[in-house]
């Protein structure tokens, strides 16, 4: 049933196929799309993996295990569309896991933010009840989510518009105008 939901809302490649690569850089408006053009407006989709599906990205987590405020704050930038960077969010992660343990209810904010400007259902449970038990999980799971929508979180948001607005056609340059 999750297979057949995804591939229905979605034109990615389902969770069991490898990454889609493309000589052109990928489209990161992190709007779903329907191969079938006919999504209502504010259906939510599925998400792409699963949230026990950590071991798909061994990097991500292995970072995420051993500094989650590295992947908060790169997952962070790309929610907030630039106006917060990596570094301010990963630290005021950090500060508040380190300080109070509870950073899980700031990266639960977030959750609800991407899974909103997604349209992504809530699942497998509400957001903060994914980040108080699965913290590692749901931020592999998110960072999972905004790659295979076309983000490298690696390059923040300045680095994603900039990519993804190569192909499109400046202007040209009016030199002076008439002259006699």
């Amino acid at each position: 049933m999750y297979q057949n939901d995804y591939q229905k809302f979605s034109a990615s490649p389902p969770p069991s196929a490898p990454p889609y690569t493309s000589s052109q850089p990928a489209m990161s408006t992190g709007i779903p799309s329907s191969s079938a053009g006919n999504l209502e407006p504010g259906t939510e989709v599925p998400w792409s993996t699963g949230l026990c599906d950590c071991f798909s990205d061994v990097t991500n987590c292995c970072i995420t295990c051993w500094c989650p405020a590295v992947t908060f704050g790169q997952i962070a930038e790309i929610v907030d569309k630039g106006t917060v960077s990596c570094l301010t969010s990963g630290a005021i992660y950090a500060a508040l896991s380190y300080s109070t343990g509870c950073g899980c209810l700031f990266s639960c904010l977030y959750r609800t933010k991407m899974r909103k400007q997604l349209m992504l259902k809530e699942s497998p449970c509400e957001d903060c009840l994914v980040h108080l038990c699965c913290e590692s999980c749901s931020l592999c799971q998110e960072y999972r989510e905004l790659t295979r929508r076309g983000f490298d979180l690696s390059l923040g948001w300045d680095g994603n518009m900039e990519r993804q607005n190569r192909g499109v056609a400046m202007a040209p340059v009016v030199e002076r105008g008439m002259q006699r």
